[in-house]
């Protein structure tokens, strides 16, 4: 009982597999390529058998044709005696595949070798396709003949044929190899379709299981790649960068979710101190009050700076303000940005040097694009140190970029071990600790920039820090 059950199982499963088999897009394609196969291939039979049988029947109702000229023209010449003579002649030679019979009006055979007149009705033109024997002709099979009839002067009827039964077994031959032939190619195709649908079946597997794990929560799990690098690999690879892609976003939403928690914690709790302070240290001075109130609004402001900040963040990773992309005087916008800045570059004794190079245009987005040049100049001058130089330059169309924005200070640099993870939320160098701010600016301005699929480069300004903003050659309007 169970060695059946086992086999019942196993047969159950069989079953399963092929019918998983059966419904996939890959044995349903295989399935319309054989259809079309088998298609061609009696076509192309077809072909053969019209170029081979249908010439052959051809050639032999040519000859039949000149035949009957041929007697025709005799019975003119030397009247009945000489067309049975001939008839006689021609009916005695033997080997012969010709057909022969001459009878009168009543049905009196005259000549030939045939033992009567054949029962099938001749069509139109007067050809006949009928019977001869069960077994007789020159191959000693099923013997048919196809043969013309016609009367003659006196009523004399005269039928000139040929034995058919070789025609009929070439034709015979070709149907039966037809069938073979046929019914080869579709257990071909059906064979090449279920090995076809295994190896996707067996590749798609791969994928759901993949995707079955990350929705279990490992989302390091990755699709495996067969290294044929058909679309399948292709797919394979597009997933991979997907899942990638989501892991980044997931790990920085976690990242953001601890430093929120822990940076934010700290202003608030200054916060409520100080106000916590003002309620118990009751006073008359308006002025405590006021000074308190002041504070307060201040770190509310730098507070409201940091969630208007993740906001942008979080708008441009999301892409949502493509939508809204128009073309960008960048000439422009640098303009506004080094106006704004100057003066403040120049209460700290810092040089700030403006080189626009053309008036490039790209599409996108331009209060975003100015928040950006604003960051990275409110940066260099933040980190630059009193008496240093800033440079903002605009470069205009070049092979492989629509445009260029650079901006480079002489202040301490960022480390290249370090130029990845500031780009991160919340990230900031202890050097920068002592400095206001909330390490937020060049995670914008990196989302901005692959919002607009501007590549953002950190490189030595030797010294100090260069930052370059290049947008891509199909940015350009």
């Amino acid at each position: 009982m169970k060695h059946e059950g086992a086999a019942a199982a196993g047969l159950h499963g069989f079953v399963a597999a092929v019918l998983r088999l059966v419904r996939t897009t890959a044995f349903r394609l295989a399935l319309l390529y054989l259809a079309m196969f088998v298609l061609s291939v009696g076509l192309i039979l077809g072909v053969v058998y019209r170029t081979t049988a249908g010439f052959l029947e051809q050639e032999i109702g040519e000859t039949i044709a000149l035949e009957v000229a041929g007697l025709q023209d005799h019975y003119r010449n030397y009247g009945l005696p000489g067309l049975v003579d001939v008839v006689r002649t021609r009916s005695a030679v033997a080997n012969n595949n010709s057909i022969y019979l001459l009878t009168t009006a009543a049905g009196v055979i005259l000549a030939g070798n045939l033992s009567g007149w054949p029962a099938a009705v001749p069509n139109a033109s007067g050809w006949t396709h009928f019977k001869v024997a069960d077994y007789g002709g020159v191959t000693d099979r099923p013997s048919t003949a196809q043969a013309v009839t016609f009367t003659l002067p006196g009523q004399f009827r005269l039928l000139v044929g040929r034995d058919m039964s070789e025609i009929d077994q070439l034709r015979t031959r070709m149907f039966r190899s037809l069938g073979w032939i046929l019914g080869a190619t579709a257990l071909l195709g059906l064979g090449g379709g279920l090995l076809m649908s295994r190896g996707a079946m067996r590749r798609i597997e791969a994928i759901n299981r993949t995707t079955r794990q990350i929705m279990s929560g490992d989302l390091s799990d990755r699709v495996p790649r067969f290294g044929g690098g058909d679309e399948m690999d292709r797919l394979a690879g597009n997933l991979n960068a997907m899942l990638d892609r989501i892991e980044r976003l997931m790990t920085g939403m976690k990242q953001v979710t601890d430093s929120v928690a822990h940076d934010l914690r700290t202003p608030l709790t200054r916060l409520r101190s100080r106000i916590e302070l003002a309620l118990l240290h009751e006073t008359e001075d308006p002025e405590v009050y006021r000074s308190v109130l002041q504070d307060t609004i201040v770190e509310a402001d730098r507070l409201l700076a940091t969630f208007t900040a993740l906001l942008s963040i979080a708008e441009a990773e999301s892409g949502a303000k493509r939508q809204d992309f128009v073309p960008v005087d960048l000439a422009e916008v640098v303009e506004l940005a080094a106006d704004l800045y100057e003066p403040v570059a120049d209460e700290r004794g810092q040089r700030l040097s403006v080189d626009i190079r053309g008036k490039p245009v790209v599409n996108g987005n331009g209060q975003l694009l100015a928040q950006v040049v604003s960051n990275l100049l409110d940066n260099a001058i933040k980190y630059t140190p009193d008496g240093g130089s800033i440079t903002l330059v605009l470069d205009g169309p070049a092979p492989g970029r629509a445009a260029c924005i650079e901006v480079a200070d002489s202040g301490p640099g960022i480390p290249p071990d370090m130029r990845d993870k500031v780009l991160q939320r919340f990230v900031r160098l202890d050097t920068a600790r002592a400095s206001p701010g909330n390490g937020l600016g060049l995670s914008l301005v990196d989302a901005v920039a692959t919002l607009h699929g501007a590549k953002l480069e950190l490189s030595d300004s030797e010294p100090g820090l260069k930052v370059s903003l290049v947008f891509p050659p199909e940015a350009r309007r």
